[in-house]
């Protein structure tokens, strides 16, 4: 090799170390600290009432140094709401204040809601495969110069939930942590100076593993004037007063059969029928109340009239996890024409659908939002600050189903929810650990809905399968276990 071809060589060695040297200053240098952030996925209720004091309590116990207090009631009685408002109010007087919301309805959803923390809070060290995201939150949290934080932890109804699994006691062992005895979720929440933690949760026994007998404030159904004062909201001025009266006594004072209303308002059907409705058809838990169900069948009568394919589009939604439905999963899936006395049955007036691919295409995605837009404008499910993300209430998923077996088509749905989770579920490699762990809990919502056909039943199997395939690579081996007992089982 002659001298200039050599010295050429070297130069461009030279030049490629330095740009080698600058990349990994750049990859090692820490991100930006962000700014204090609402993370509150839901809308501030334009109906809101305030409730009395409830919100000046909260605000109260809220704004003592360590604070954690628990709103303890029924379902549907307006628990949430509460604690949305009291974070919007938060931000309106403390614009500093960080706020974090985390979906306590099960263990999946927790280690989820520390995720987006972390995220949030851009953490370092939180996209290491193996990194503790409960001890890595917990310290942030602990961290006076952080600043000013609230918690909302919203429905933490299950006891188990707040077990957390063996994987996380395995990474205390290192640090001299007991790795054999379960950690309890409480453990990660810090007693901080910094923040306040704000519980919701149907169960009282739930609460107070979280909180203090004497920082449970309990929620009861709205009073008189409260009820009259929503529905004068809900429906406009021009409804009759004394009729309005009628209806909250009617509907228990609940705030969720209350937000109803407009449908209720609009039924042809009497109200003495509504009255004598016998929901004891429906089997549901102790907390659900008739209102709720009674104001949810009106509605669901009036959307299978005017709108099938929406009514199609819930019936689907009904069978996974009740938070984070991911629009991809329903978005085309929920196959009107599947269902029995479909579209087909009411367009069958022989019309020509043969158009064009794209205007095919145009209308469908057309129709989905139609679909979605009615189902909201019914408060059957909620859109989230996340718009590719839907929401419903498990009351209404729970009458969902039980509509479905008197009409003979809950195997059906059941068969295309599994269907379509079973299409979107990866392996449990690690590249695919993003997607896994959005879906992870409507695969666990399917461990309990085994399917009846041999087809349908194979694909449950692969479906859990790869969900056990995650945990046990993320390291979640009871759950891994749970799944697997579960299929043998099956």
């Amino acid at each position: 090799m002659s001298f200039s071809m050599t010295a050429t060589v070297a130069n461009n060695y030279g030049v490629v170390a330095r740009d080698i040297s600058a990349l990994a200053q750049v990859i090692a240098r820490p991100e930006t600290p962000p700014s204090p952030s609402c993370a509150v996925p839901f809308f501030r209720d334009p109906y809101f009432i305030d409730r009395g004091t409830l919100l000046d309590q909260i605000r109260e116990k809220c704004s003592t140094l360590a604070s954690r207090i628990a709103l303890v009631g029924l379902g549907g009685v307006g628990k949430s709401q509460l604690a949305i408002e009291h974070c919007h109010r938060t931000v309106d007087r403390l614009a500093d204040t960080w706020v974090f919301w985390v979906h306590a309805s099960n263990a999946a959803r927790i280690e989820q809601g520390y995720r987006d923390i972390a995220d949030q809070v851009k953490l370092a060290g939180r996209k290491d495969p193996q990194a503790d995201v409960f001890k890595l939150v917990h310290n942030w949290l602990c961290n006076e110069p952080n600043g000013k934080w609230l918690l909302v932890l919203d429905n933490a109804d299950d006891a188990a939930a707040l077990s957390l699994p063996a994987s996380h006691n395995q990474k205390t062992q290192a640090s001299g942590g007991d790795g054999d005895r379960p950690r309890s979720f409480s453990s990660y929440l810090p007693q901080s100076n910094n923040g306040s933690v704000l519980v919701t949760s149907r169960t009282r026994s739930v609460a107070l593993q979280l909180v203090d007998e004497s920082d449970i404030i309990p929620i009861e159904p709205m009073d008189d004037a409260g009820a009259q004062a929503l529905l004068q909201k809900k429906l406009g001025e021009e409804v009759d007063k004394d009729g309005t009266a009628e209806l909250a006594r009617a509907l228990e004072f609940m705030p969720l059969a209350l937000q109803y209303l407009e449908v209720f308002h609009k039924s042809d059907r009497k109200r003495t029928g509504l009255l004598d409705y016998n929901s004891g058809r429906f089997r549901r838990d102790d907390e659900a109340k008739n209102s709720i169900l009674i104001t949810w069948q009106i509605s669901f009568d009036h959307i299978l009239y005017a709108r099938l394919s929406a009514a199609d589009l819930l019936s689907l939604m009904s069978f996974f996890d009740r938070q984070g439905i991911p629009e991809t999963l329903v978005r085309n899936q929920s196959g009107t024409g599947n269902r029995q006395g479909g579209v087909e049955a009411i367009n069958a007036d022989g019309e020509n659908c043969n158009s064009d691919d794209s205007e095919s295409e145009a209308s469908i995605e057309d129709g989905f939002e139609e679909d979605v837009l009615t189902l909201r404008n019914y408060l059957f499910i909620a859109l989230t600050t996340d718009a590719t993300m839907f929401d419903m209430h498990g009351l209404v998923q729970l009458a969902t189903q039980k509509w479905l077996e008197g009409q003979g088509q809950l195997e059906m749905w059941k068969q295309q929810y599994i269907n379509t989770l079973c299409i979107a579920f990866p392996t449990g490699e690690h590249k695919n650990w993003a997607q896994c762990q959005a879906l992870f809990p409507h695969a666990k919502s399917a461990l309990l809905q085994p399917p009846k056909s041999e087809e349908s039943l194979e694909q449950w199997a692969q479906l859990l399968y790869r969900a056990a395939w995650y945990a046990w690579r993320k390291g979640s081996l009871s759950d891994a276990e749970k799944i697997v007992n579960e299929v043998n089982d099956g």
